[in-house]
């Protein structure tokens, strides 16, 4: 039966009396949407506190977080194994008009374009463009094939920088081609501050809405840029551009690997074949291994210089030491027989000649290839990128980093390693050394007095806090960002406290 309740007919049941499914839904609606409500509060609540980094507010936070986290249960994956915890929520994005878009085309060797993408993101921040995900050289020297995605975590890439830079995996559509837009391509001047991006590149992008940068190379300077565009260089390298997993998870076990036989060194051994060509560096090399190094140099059009005299060079401190010269150094420094020494190199150039006198003074040398299997290192061969990064991993891991020439590699990794909390490492100072190796093996110097020379002329080579040496007009010679970004070591805008005012090196 039916009976009218407040002008509502309600259904009866004669043993249970009045039911009422319509009220029981209202109440099971308004339950779900006021846990929807608080839990998005919540969130909001976590966000808020991390881009505030208030204490009161974090302190509530993660009080809720703790009670949350003894109710849940860890996930656990089929094996029974525990997964890691789910990431953190991402930080808002930052809402901007974006003046155009922006497709970059990095050359060079893995570390020259890591700088170059921390570079083009924060030119892109500067000038509120849409950055497509950089695509990477495949043309050079090393010919490999990797895209970005082969060797960075692209989503970490986009997410971890969307409060800064809007990212895309393409140009968008509607600036296509077919509805009637041109992409401008182009090189960046080198060096360039924030004066010539304002000026002379961002008005580029309301005729042509898409620019493509061809080169990215060194085209932001080391020097005179804001504060905060340099702190965001800083975090593109050292937070946003992650490896891929299956390159992190290889990279640690070298890690663990050489850890579980004790402290390492990471010998950066820059001897590999187009590293000689290039430079034109031919000590301790036969006729015929010179020739080959020449007939190589000639063959890459974008080396630019051909003729070149190789004691000339090495006399300036411009070429790479050799894997004898780098023994004897080493031994001079007082590194001793049992040192475990890593290498973190590419295939060096006659190896199995070359390396001979350096592992008879240091018999616990190892490389990636004879620490790992081929199954490990099958995924990364014929990819140059892929494998400097496993060395790259290292090297920043080290207890001691020595590079043996000052490429972009030694360079970020000084960077990195400076980062970390300042990781032993040492600068050859490769023009005095030459002088007294030269001395050494001519009988002028005697081992005991070389080693000692040796040891005084690097007392101050040990990387410690100090600001870049700025060369007024001069780029190219004063201090690289990456290798000291001495804006980025310390929180407060005024660095003294760490660095000192006496450790500026302005010239």
């Amino acid at each position: 039966m039916e009976v009218k309740s407040e002008g509502v007919p309600v259904r009866c049941d004669k043993l249970q009396g009045p039911v009422i499914p319509r009220t029981r839904l209202r109440i099971w609606f308004i339950r779900v949407c006021s846990s929807i409500v608080l839990w998005t509060c919540l969130v909001q609540l976590v966000t808020v506190s991390e881009l505030w980094h208030s204490h009161f507010i974090s302190g509530i936070t993660s009080s809720i977080s703790h009670h949350i986290t003894q109710v849940q249960l860890p996930l656990r994956s089929d094996n029974g194994v525990a997964q890691p915890p789910p990431p953190p929520p991402l930080l808002p994005a930052r809402n901007y008009t974006s003046n155009g878009v922006l497709r970059v085309s990095c050359n060079g060797g893995l570390n020259q374009m890591r700088a170059a993408i921390c570079d083009m993101v924060t030119v892109a921040r500067l000038l509120n463009l849409t950055l497509v995900v950089p695509e990477l050289d495949k043309t050079s020297f090393w010919a490999d094939p990797s895209n970005f995605e082969d060797i960075f975590n692209v989503k970490h890439f986009i997410d971890s920088l969307r409060d800064e830079v809007r990212i895309v995996k393409r140009v968008p559509k509607k600036f296509s081609r077919k509805q009637g837009y041109s992409t401008m391509e182009m090189p960046p001047v080198s060096w360039s501050n924030e004066k010539y991006y304002l000026e002379q590149i961002l008005p580029l992008f309301g005729k042509h809405k898409v620019l493509h940068f061809n080169r990215t190379d060194t085209r932001l300077a080391n020097n005179g840029l804001p504060l905060d565009l340099q702190k965001l260089r800083c975090r593109v390298n050292y937070q946003a551009l992650k490896f891929t997993p299956q390159i992190e998870n290889l990279g640690q076990k070298l890690i663990r690997l050489l850890q579980e036989n004790g402290p390492f060194v990471a010998l950066h051994l820059r001897y590999e074949m187009d590293m000689l060509a290039f430079s034109g560096c031919t000590q301790g090399c036969t006729d015929n291994e010179a020739e080959e190094l020449k007939r190589m140099r000639y063959a890459f059009p974008w080396w630019r210089e051909k003729e070149i005299i190789s004691d000339e060079r090495r006399s300036q401190g411009l070429c790479p030491l050799t894997p004898e010269e780098a023994a004897l150094v080493l031994q001079a420094l007082g590194f001793g027989r049992d040192t475990q020494i890593y290498i973190a190199a590419g295939e060096i150039y006659n190896s199995e000649r070359r390396l001979v006198p350096l592992r008879a003074a240091f018999p616990r040398i190892v490389k990636k290839e004879t620490l790992l299997t081929l199954d490990d290192l099958q995924q990364f061969q014929n990819h140059s990128s892929q494998m400097a990064a496993l060395d790259f991993m290292v090297s920043v891991a080290s207890n001691t980093f020595i590079p043996t020439y000052d490429g972009n590699m030694a360079k970020l990794v000084e960077g990195h390693r400076r980062y970390s909390g300042f990781r032993k490492t040492i600068l050859l100072d490769r023009r005095k050394l030459v002088e007294l190796l030269d001395m050494h093996q001519n009988g002028t110097l005697g081992w005991n007095e070389f080693a000692d020379a040796v040891r005084q002329s690097h007392e101050n080579r040990i990387v410690r806090p100090t600001r870049r040496r700025v060369i007024l007009d001069k780029p190219r010679e004063e201090d690289y960002f990456y290798a000291n970004p001495h804006e980025c070591l310390c929180e407060e805008t005024n660095c003294d406290d760490l660095l000192g005012p006496h450790n500026s090196s302005e010239v």
